[in-house]
């Protein structure tokens, strides 16, 4: 390490804000929140286990400051726990570890036993210094719990379940090294390291040093100190003590009562805590950008596009034009032959579809979507999870991808009702048919004037009757033939005049009803498969936004 580092290291950090470590909880709260079920919940339980944590230790007692001695077997740290309570409260062991549970001594037992209850520390390991507290030596650790932890090398496991759990929950750890077992793997492996953000309510101290003369001591600091560098908490004290002899406990007495007296131990674990959790959830998340834009429109349309080719979308509107024509030419025809055209099905009513909106729409008889189809839907689908997920870390694209899949078993059901819904702009007839018709019902009755005074005429004369005369017009044309010709080709000219105006109305009306049905399909893309993933990108931005607040 550095000079500049250790340098930095060394320099006192500012007081934790405890309306600000609040909100860093919170925002990890909110973090989770939006994460959960988009995120595999193992990548969540440290965070879960912060926040419930840090609820609990700001809702107990803030007026005590825990503070855990841990160490190997043989280390002494239940000689400084007696040392410093100023009792035997606790068994000394030298080969073995003598308990699995914890001792506590508390200085000022008011408001205690809950945080004690909490800690799971049992009432018979329970101690107090309430009755020494009129002298002047105890006062200074007035809020003070201290805590004699079982040994973490202890063979049995239950032993290093317990030290394991009371060391989450401790504002301040106190190492206890020997100068036998200072540089054992297990401790720097299994333990300091893992207590790199926790460095401001880390202390490591070189116990039974009056074991060693002045020169070895300060030769074992100096490579204690080497070893916690490589550790990872370089600049934490460390330094000598012993129970029995010199140098004695006054510099771990020292750290104790600044400790108690500052009120930030709690504060300064649980803010290592967050971070701890912060930096373990930053790779979930981009440290710039925003899903906010969603999907972009033209993927939408694609999707929207091929769900429309898979709905039978050109089908119902190639069936709209059909229909216009069959439903024009029965009102534009000839009106003595209508009842002909009547006789022909409407394309539209053979695959049940109606031409104007309905609340209940019926199943549809439009044909399965071909293999070609739904390829084309899936494609679609993936596109737009694709799109969607661009430039985010995992494990939200296949979080994107699942929400886009989410509901695709609803899809056909929807379509087919999205089609069958559909106003086809077929309900009403156009103004122009009635006019249409109405001419050509002049023509047919002027034809059928005429043919009936022909056939009149033509009776008569069968019969032998007199002949019944009757005006001409021109070069002596009888005015019943005119009316019966001029009628008729008058219907003629008529529909072959309307025939161009018929068919562009009807390629419109095909227009018409393809854009309406597009509408509704591009709903339910959007209903189906679109929404589902924005609301996976809402929820990124949700998480990513409150990380960054759990971060400041």
């Amino acid at each position: 390490m550095s000079l500049v580092e250790r340098v930095k290291q060394m320099v006192p950090k500012p007081p934790v804000n405890a309306d600000r470590l609040v909100a860093r909880v919170e925002a990890l709260h909110r973090f989770v929140a939006a994460a959960e079920g988009r995120v595999p919940e193992d990548r969540l339980v440290t965070a879960r286990t912060v926040i419930d944590r840090s609820g609990e230790r700001l809702r107990l007692s803030r007026a005590h400051t825990v503070i855990a001695l841990a160490g190997a077997t043989g280390s002494g740290k239940s000689s400084l726990f007696n040392a410093v309570s100023g009792f035997q409260l606790s068994r000394v062991g030298v080969r073995r570890p003598t308990t699995g549970v914890a001792h506590a001594c508390v200085w000022g037992q008011e408001g205690a036993g809950p945080l004690l209850d909490w800690l799971g520390v049992p009432p018979n390991r329970r101690f107090t210094r309430e009755s020494a507290l009129d002298g002047d030596d105890q006062a200074a650790l007035r809020g003070l719990v201290l805590l004699d932890l079982p040994d973490f090398d202890s063979i049995e496991d239950r032993h290093r379940l317990e030290v394991d759990r009371l060391l989450r929950l401790v504002d301040l750890v106190v190492w206890v090294l020997d100068p036998q077992k200072y540089a054992d793997r297990v401790v720097h492996q299994q333990y300091l390291t893992q207590f790199q953000r926790h460095r401001d309510v880390t202390v490591v101290v070189l116990n039974q040093a009056d074991r060693l003369n002045r020169t070895d001591a300060e030769r074992l600091l100096e490579d204690l100190r080497r070893l916690l560098d490589d550790d990872g908490l370089g600049g934490v004290p460390a330094f000598a003590t012993s129970a029995k002899g010199q140098p004695g406990l006054t510099t771990l007495r020292a750290a104790l009562e600044r400790t108690v007296a500052g009120r930030q131990a709690a504060l300064l674990r649980l803010n290592g805590d967050v971070t701890d959790a912060v930096a373990a959830l930053q790779p979930l998340v981009t440290s710039s950008g925003s899903a906010r834009a969603g999907v972009p429109p033209p993927t939408v349309d694609r999707l929207a596009a091929a769900l429309a080719d898979a709905a039978g979308a050109p089908i119902v509107a190639a069936a709209t034009e059909r229909t216009y024509r069959h439903r024009a030419t029965a009102s534009l025809g000839w009106p003595l032959l209508r009842w002909a055209r009547r006789l022909r099905p409407d394309p539209l009513k053979r695959l049940h579809l109606e031409p104007g909106p309905t609340d209940r729409p019926e199943a549809t008889s439009l044909p399965e979507s071909t293999a070609a189809q739904k390829a084309a839907v899936t494609l679609a689908a993936r596109e737009v999870a694709a799109k969607a997920s661009e430039g985010l870390p995992e494990p939200w694209p296949a979080a994107i991808t699942d929400a886009s899949r989410s509901r695709v078993d609803d899809v056909p059901d929807a379509l087919d009702v999205a089609v069958a819904s559909a106003d086809l702009g077929l309900n009403r007839k156009p103004a122009w048919w009635g006019l249409v018709g109405a001419l050509q019902w002049l023509g047919a009755a002027t034809a059928l004037v005429g043919l009936v005074w022909l056939a009149a005429r033509a009776a008569f004369a069968l019969l032998g009757l007199p002949s019944i005369g009757g005006p001409t017009v021109g070069a002596g044309i009888p005015l019943a033939t005119m009316l019966l010709g001029g009628g008729l080709l008058f219907g003629l000219l008529l529909a072959v005049v309307v025939r161009p105006f018929t068919a562009l109305a009807a390629r419109r009306a095909r227009a018409r009803a393809e854009r309406r049905m597009r509408t509704a399909i591009a709903g339910v893309a959007r209903t189906h498969i679109v929404g589902p993933v924005e609301e996976v990108l809402r929820s990124y931005d949700d998480a990513r936004d409150a990380l960054a607040s759990a971060a400041a």
